[in-house]
């Protein structure tokens, strides 16, 4: 996705080192064709603004994936026959960022986000080595597009759920489009007057408020090391719990 000249001028102008950085965009569309994605387009935007800044960023698109249903590790273990998700996962625990993106459906987030999401709990058993959550020192976002009412919604439910899990939550970190309601073009859609929603002032300023506050406090978490681990080390629960907090299926 082209940059804006405003977009393109806050990244010229910043002196903050970002290098070293790595970010997860995983797109929650139905659509099986990632290029057919609206979503994508409006999550390009927030990719190039990382890229400019020497982040390393992976993309993944759910639906061209086999992504099994279910809150375990790997559900191979538990039945199914193939389950992609421990191949994300890899990805997931690598990156300082993760931006969930998904489409609108009956004023909710997509299925696929849903069912992302339980896959990313599957995984809050998991502790790192101060004996937090393996989420914690990592940041999320959500974007989201449609042609109903919904963003407020849906970024309310994505980022409740990362928090929970243990990801922390920059000051404005959602962001959306939405055309008129009803059947209409989508985000990125070819009219008269070029792309539909490209030009919208408020969803550029929005996703780019909330990419560089991802990128901010990503790199404040990395260079912290985290966040201290005094009062929330579940191996201090240990003694005298019934509870094994290193064990994935025990769930926060």
């Amino acid at each position: 996705m082209t940059l804006t000249e405003k977009q393109t001028t806050l990244c010229d102008e910043s002196t903050t080192d970002f290098s070293g950085l790595k970010a997860l965009i995983i797109n929650t569309s139905l659509k099986i064709n990632s290029e057919k994605s609206h979503t994508k387009t409006l999550l390009s935007v927030a990719q190039s603004i990382m890229e400019k800044n020497h982040i390393k960023v992976e993309y993944v698109h759910a639906t061209e994936h086999k992504i099994a249903f279910g809150v375990q590790p790997d559900m191979t273990e538990h039945g199914w026959d193939r389950d992609d998700w421990p191949s994300i996962w890899e990805k997931v625990k690598a990156a300082n960022i993760l931006i969930l993106g998904t489409p609108i459906w009956l004023g909710e987030e997509s299925s696929v986000c849903r069912l992302v999401i339980e896959r990313l709990y599957a995984m809050s058993g998991l502790l790192n080595e101060k004996g937090q959550s393996i989420y914690y020192g990592k940041v999320g976002g959500a974007v989201i597009t449609g042609n109903e009412d919904g963003i407020k919604h849906c970024a309310m439910t994505i980022l409740y759920a990362l928090q929970h899990l243990g990801y922390v939550i920059p000051p404005q970190a959602d962001c959306g489009w939405i055309g008129e309601a009803g059947p209409g073009p989508s985000y990125g859609d070819e009219s008269d007057d070029g792309p539909v929603g490209i030009d919208n002032d408020f969803t550029q300023r929005n996703t780019t408020i909330m990419t560089w506050n991802l990128m901010h406090l990503a790199k404040m978490m990395k260079d912290a090391g985290g966040i201290s681990n005094h009062g929330n080390d579940r191996n201090a629960w240990k003694a005298g719990c019934r509870f094994d907090y290193e064990n994935p299926d025990y769930r926060a």
